[in-house]
């Protein structure tokens, strides 16, 4: 992406909240303003009946993109799932042929390109409209040479025990939360979403899988020597059936220095792949820190755990003491509490 719209629409027809991560993120830490959700399954309710938001970054449900623009004036549609695959839904074909005929951009993290879209693309080109696909990877990238552990900045990988288990998440409020103590910290987008938020990235589950560390050296290369903390953001997991090659390569081409092991409370097997059981949090501390030691030793540190199925604050902090003390360091849940003793384990006397 190379310039970030002002003001969008979200596409989230019928999975939103829960299965819609891409919208959720982009209404939760996007800097352009969401004027609407576009989700057929909730018209006439808000953002903020569904997740919990900040008042300002509240917006309503609607229908369609035409309810969208009876609103106001909108830049730009983003496609806010990205289902298992990248596939596009036929169902959304109606809503993003009107905006492109308002000659309103398009912004999409999918697999399959919309750009590539014969129907799309002529539309676009008939309306001045321009469709991102963000998902597509620069042509130069190349392989890693193994230097990310050159660079000045301490780097924090997020590691998951499954997809959508909050990486992205964490390692956003981390970044921010370091932030206001005063570090320079800056974050590593490797995803679809962390790319639409950031404005820049390289998605690293698109790469040719020779390139997937190097694309993740690239970036901590260009961002290594201008800040202090890197907080990267990982994706899937370690033990994901479908996944693990490209968890392997964020670790690999980053070359952290300490991780943070994400979980969501409650989940015990694989979304989507109910026959792969989720191991102990014991088992992914050691996982991912014999696997990165060949490369670069790095530690896992601390975790952060979803907490949302839990009504009670009490039995959530329960359970995050249990996963702390189960990898041997403090665990948070910075959406419901806090990052606080998550970031005073990562970053020492920095920021105090």
């Amino acid at each position: 992406m190379n310039a970030q719209p002002s003001r969008v629409a979200v596409l989230a027809h019928d999975l939103f909240p829960g299965r819609a991560k891409t919208a959720t993120g982009v209404i939760r830490y996007a800097d352009y303003d969401v004027a609407a959700v576009l989700d057929r399954a909730n018209p006439g309710t808000r953002v903020s009946d569904h997740i919990s938001i900040p008042d300002d970054r509240d917006a309503p449900v609607v229908e369609s993109m035409a309810d969208a623009l009876e609103l106001g004036d909108v830049d730009a549609l983003v496609v806010g799932i990205a289902p298992i695959g990248g596939g596009f839904d036929e169902s959304w074909r109606d809503d993003v042929e009107y905006a492109l005929r308002e000659g309103i951009d398009v912004i999409a993290g999918l697999h399959y390109f919309l750009g590539e879209d014969e129907d799309f693309s002529s539309l676009a080109e008939e309306h001045g409209a321009t469709i991102h696909d963000v998902r597509k990877p620069h042509p130069d990238l190349t392989v890693a040479e193994g230097r990310a552990s050159e660079v000045d900045a301490d780097v924090v990988l997020t590691v998951g025990t499954d997809c959508s288990v909050g990486k992205m998440t964490v390692s956003l409020e981390l970044t921010r939360a370091a932030q206001e103590r005063g570090v320079d910290a800056a974050f590593i987008p490797t995803g679809q979403t962390g790319i639409m938020i950031a404005g820049w990235g390289n998605p690293i589950d698109r790469v040719v899988s020779d390139f997937t560390a190097g694309a993740v050296e690239e970036m901590i290369l260009e961002k290594g020597d201008d800040h202090d903390v890197l907080f990267v953001e990982g994706q899937g997991s370690i033990i994901h059936p479908a996944y693990s090659a490209v968890t392997c390569g964020i670790l690999h081409g980053s070359m952290p220095d300490a991780m943070v092991l994400c979980h969501v409370a409650g989940r015990d097997a694989i979304h989507g792949y109910e026959d792969t059981a989720i191991p102990s949090p014991e088992t992914y501390v050691d996982l991912y820190e014999d696997l990165a030691a060949p490369v670069h030793p790095g530690e896992v540190v601390a975790g952060a755990v979803n907490t949302s199925a839990i009504d009670a604050d009490e039995e959530a902090r329960a359970t995050l003491d249990e996963f702390g003390s189960s990898i041997g360091g403090p665990a948070a849940d910075p959406i419901r509490f806090d990052a606080d003793e998550v970031l005073d384990a990562l970053l020492g006397d920095r920021g105090r």
